[in-house]
Parts: structure tokens; sequence; C-alpha cells
């Protein structure tokens, strides 16, 4: 494998696209649902993940000149290892719009379980992100971040109780 650098420009982009395609799917989800506490769940998740996706965007734009240039974030070169797993789509594929894996045919139990694998999939991405982000590039903002998902996946959860 070659070596591969990201700058934090390409890792907020890669971020906000997580965040597009969550909501993107929360809203197909939502489709199969009339008017119930599902379907207003799983909207909900939509708005916070729109929410994330412009979180990042502004933080993006707030980056300097020099955070935009490639860069390896880390000496042991394990971040950049990861994040090219990632942007290769063995761990998940960015590309890959999730709203169309939904046929309209999914049980709930199908669709939350779905739902609850994107999400642990972008928490263990931005705790790999959070440790690239300098601190005042919005490391912080990246942390209110990581606490939301895991909550989205205990409402996920809870849902799947009813």
């Amino acid at each position: 494998m070659g070596s591969i650098t990201f700058n934090a420009l390409e890792i907020f982009e890669m971020a906000e696209q997580i965040e597009r395609n969550g909501a993107k799917f929360y809203r197909k989800a939502a489709e199969g649902f009339e008017n119930s506490d599902m379907r207003n769940t799983l909207l909900q998740l939509a708005e916070w993940e729109v929410r994330h996706e412009a979180a990042f965007a502004a933080m993006r734009k707030q980056l300097s000149q020099q955070q935009r240039q490639p860069a390896v974030f880390d000496p042991e070169g394990e971040s950049a290892l990861y994040l090219q797993a990632m942007a290769d789509g063995h761990i998940f594929d960015m590309e890959k719009d999730p709203a169309m894996q939904l046929s309209g045919k999914e049980s709930p139990e199908e669709i939350l379980e779905t739902a609850v694998g994107m999400e642990k999939d972008s928490v263990v991405f931005y705790l790999g992100l959070k440790y690239l982000v300098p601190s005042d590039a919005g490391r912080d903002k990246v942390e209110a971040i990581i606490k939301e998902e895991m909550n989205h996946i205990a409402i996920l959860k809870l849902a799947a109780l009813k």
C-alpha cells in the first residue's frame, strides 16, 4: 500500500459526506412509516445529521491555510492507515448512498439495526478525527458531535424496545 496523507480540509469533507448520507438514509427510512413515533424519530435524527454537517462545514471554513495543506497527522501513521481503509470503503463506503439500500420493505427492526451500525461507524470515524483536529480548529465541536452520535445510538436502541 502506498503512503497517503489527508489534510484537515479533506477530513472535514469526509465527515460532511457521512452526515449527508445519514440524513438521506433517515429521511428515506421515514417514508416507510405513516405518522408514527418511528417516523418522527427518524426525521428528528435526519435533522440532527443536517446540523452536524453544518457544524463540520463551519469548522472546515475556519481552517487556516496551513491546516489545509497535506500533512501526516500522527508519527505512527495509524490514523492515515485508518483513514485510507475508510476512504477505500473497507470500513464503510461514503460514496455509497445508504438510502439506496432501502427497498421500502424493511422491518422497523432492520432499519434500526442498519441505523445503529451507521451511527457506530460515524462514532469510530469521529473518534479518530478528534485527535487529528487541532484544538483551535474545533476539537471540542467534534467531541460534542461524538456525544450526540452516541446519543443517537441510545435513541435507536430505545426505539427498538418499543
